[in-house]
C-alpha cells in the first residue's frame, strides 16, 4: 500500500534539493516551522490542504503539479533505464553526439512514455500501446525520440517536417530516427536518402512502459546513389487487416548489414545476433567495432 506521506513529503525534499533550497529557505517561504517541514519531508507529518499549498506556491508549483509529479516520480522507480555494460562505445556516432548525450535520450523517451501511461492508467484508462496500432505506436515512439534529441543534444529537429528529421546544430550533420519492435529490423523511408540513420528497438512491458533493447546507427548511401544502401519495393497491402503501408524503400543487405554493425547499443541479455547472419560487403573488411567481428 503506498503512503502519501511519503510519496508526497519525499518529493517535495527532492525538488527542494534540486533547487538547492535549504529546509530553512523552504521553511520561511511558506510559513512552516523548520521542525514541522523536517517531519513532513520524512513522510511523519500528517498534511492538509493549506499546507500543501503553502509549500507548493514556495517551490513554484501550484498544488496539482505538485501532488501529480510526486505519485508520477514514485511510479518512476517502474521506469526501465538502460544498461551501461550494453553500450558499445567503439561504435562511430554522428555530428557531435556523444553516448552520454545518446544514454540521455534513451531514458528520457522511456521516462516520457511512462507519465503518459500514468495519466493514461489513473483517469481509468489502458496504457497507451493497447489503445492505438502497432505501427502508429512506434511512430509516437519515433517522435518522442526525436523530441529527446531536440531537448538534450545539438541535433535539432527539422523545420516542417522534412527529411532529415534532425540536423546537428555544430556539424550539420543530420539524422533520420525510425522505431521498431522487431529486433535487427532494416531500414524504411519514404525516399532511401543518404546519410545517419537510428533505428531503436523495443520491447513493451506488461505495465505498458517500453523498454530499449537496440540501438543501431549508419550512415547509407541513398537509393539515386552508386552502391545504394536501398533498394525500392513499392507500396504493400497487408492481406490480413487490407491497410496499405507508406514505404517505398527498404535497406538491402549491404544497408542492413551497415545498420547491424552500428549497433551503438545491445541488449545481449535479450538479442541473439547468431540469428542475422548472412551479412553482405562490397569488397570492405568487416569493421573493428562491428558486432561480427
Amino acid at each position: 500500500m503506498i503512503d502519501a506521506k511519503q510519496v508526497v513529503g519525499g518529493f517535495i525534499r527532492d525538488i527542494r534539493g534540486k533547487r538547492k533550497m535549504s529546509q530553512q529557505t523552504l521553511s520561511d517561504k511558506s510559513g512552516i516551522t523548520y521542525q514541522y517541514l523536517s517531519e513532513i519531508e520524512n513522510g511523519k507529518a500528517n498534511l492538509t490542504l493549506d499546507i500543501l499549498s503553502a509549500l507548493s506556491d514556495a517551490l513554484g508549483l501550484n498544488l496539482p503539479k505538485l501532488i501529480s509529479m510526486a505519485f508520477m516520480a514514485h511510479e518512476a522507480a517502474a521506469i526501465p533505464t538502460t544498461n551501461a555494460r550494453f553500450f558499445r562505445h567503439k561504435t562511430p556516432l554522428p555530428g557531435s553526439l556523444s553516448f552520454e548525450d545518446l544514454e540521455t535520450v534513451l531514458n528520457e523517451t522511456q521516462k516520457l512514455v511512462g507519465a503518459i501511461n500514468y495519466n493514461l492508467v489513473n483517469l481509468g484508462g489502458s496504457p497507451l500501446h493497447r489503445l492505438i496500432q502497432g505501427n502508429n505506436f512506434s511512430g509516437l515512439v519515433s517522435n518522442l525520440l526525436s523530441e529527446c534529441f531536440d531537448q538534450h543534444t545539438h541535433f535539432k529537429s527539422n523545420s516542417g517536417q522534412r527529411y532529415p528529421d534532425l540536423i546537428d546544430e555544430k556539424t550539420k550533420v543530420g539524422l533520420e530516427i525510425k522505431a521498431t519492435i522487431k529486433p535487427g529490423k532494416g531500414g524504411e523511408s519514404h525516399n532511401g536518402h543518404s546519410g545517419w540513420h537510428l533505428i531503436a528497438c523495443y520491447e513493451i512491458r506488461e505495465d505498458g512502459n517500453i523498454e530499449f533493447l537496440h540501438v543501431m546507427m549508419a550512415d547509407l548511401v541513398g537509393h539515386n546513389r552508386k552502391n545504394a544502401d536501398w533498394k525500392y519495393v513499392g507500396s504493400k497491402v497487408n492481406k490480413t487487416t487490407g491497410s496499405q503501408r507508406t514505404e517505398t524503400y527498404t535497406t538491402n543487405l549491404e544497408g542492413l548489414t551497415k545498420l547491424r554493425d552500428g549497433s551503438v547499443y545491445l541488449n545481449t541479455e535479450k538479442i541473439k545476433t547468431d540469428r542475422w547472419k548472412p551479412q553482405r560487403r562490397r569488397g570492405e573488411a568487416c569493421p573493428a567495432w562491428s558486432i561480427f567481428s
